[in-house]
């Protein structure tokens, strides 16, 4: 069990960088598609995911922080992050099989954030240290 703790507790700086980086990475893109000259290449956009994806992106950092702080309060923003992601993958797939053009990779992209904010959740602190 201490190794395993000793695991947890090296691999939770590293990944809470990897976390903030993701937060601003998704700022980024998603603004891009939404206010800039990434809407061109984007493809068949469903405007509900941008909008999610944008705003998550800010909860995502916050999420990074106290993951840095080792805050017991990351593992419960990260499973709030996933259960948004799924829920907005939920409606995705409602707008999909209604009929709307839809680009498929967005699918991809919802279950692969919701897959990386519960496996932040796993390595989070469960109690402050």
């Amino acid at each position: 069990m201490a190794q395993k703790h000793s695991i947890r507790h090296r691999v939770r700086p590293i990944a809470a960088i990897g976390a903030g980086l993701f937060g601003v990475m998704t700022i980024f893109a998603a603004g891009a598609v939404l206010f800039g000259p990434g809407r061109a290449v984007a493809g068949d956009v469903v405007p509900f995911v941008l909008w999610v994806n944008l705003s998550m992106g800010f909860v995502y950092v916050a999420a990074a922080i106290l993951l840095w702080r080792r805050s017991p309060h990351a593992r419960h923003l990260a499973l709030v992050i996933a259960a948004i992601t799924a829920l907005a993958g939920v409606a995705f797939g409602a707008v999909a099989l209604s009929g709307t053009p839809v680009e498929p990779r967005t699918a991809g992209a919802l279950v692969f954030r919701a897959l990386f904010w519960l496996a932040i959740a796993a390595i989070a602190p469960r109690r402050a240290p």
